[in-house]
């Protein structure tokens, strides 16, 4: 006799649910884990996570080795350049969406770097805002300008045509998100 566990698999084998994506073999990335019957909105999203860690990952790495840092530390200080009047540390947090122990603990490594610094807010003596140094931005600056040269270089590979469209494209989606998440 057959147990019920061992029909229900056999049954599956038989008959599998339509939609539902079945491993790949020899997985490299993510998006290689869907089988060909996958939907084309998880390939998409798939696709685009890859894409992003791709870049992210290269990006981390030039960082490291040209400038000895990290992205979240220059994520960090390219906020810190668009408010050179400088920003809360909870501000700094929302907008690396990272939690305030994060923030703490690079403002801390950067800080003894000579590269920002923390003032008491005159408006609320309990809050502290940080921007960063006249050294810190002179840094942030090379760095900024080598990363948008990596970028521009990654993206090579497309046609300034097929970036407008991407891009174009990206936002009607990023705005369809908007709209559809807003009342979550």
């Amino acid at each position: 006799m057959t147990s019920p566990v061992s029909s229900r698999k056999t049954a599956a084998a038989k008959n599998p649910r339509k939609g539902v994506a079945k491993p790949a073999e020899n997985v490299f990335d993510m998006e290689m884990s869907t089988g060909a019957d996958s939907h084309m909105g998880l390939r998409l999203w798939l696709r685009l996570l890859t894409t992003t860690n791709l870049v992210q990952a290269e990006l981390r790495r030039r960082l490291r080795v040209e400038f000895d840092t990290t992205l979240p530390r220059f994520d960090l200080m390219a906020q810190l350049e668009r408010h050179p009047e400088g920003l809360r540390m909870t501000e700094l947090s929302r907008r690396m969406m990272v939690t305030g122990g994060n923030v703490t603990g690079i403002t801390d490594q950067l800080e003894k770097e000579g590269l920002v610094v923390r003032d008491a807010d005159p408006d609320d003596r309990r809050s502290i805002a940080v921007r960063l140094t006249p050294e810190g931005r002179a840094l942030f600056d090379r760095m900024a300008v080598a990363h948008e040269q990596w970028v521009v270089e990654m993206l090579g590979g497309l046609s300034l045509d097929e970036k407008s469209k991407m891009h174009e494209r990206l936002g009607k989606l990023k705005q369809h998100l908007r709209d559809s998440l807003q009342g979550d």
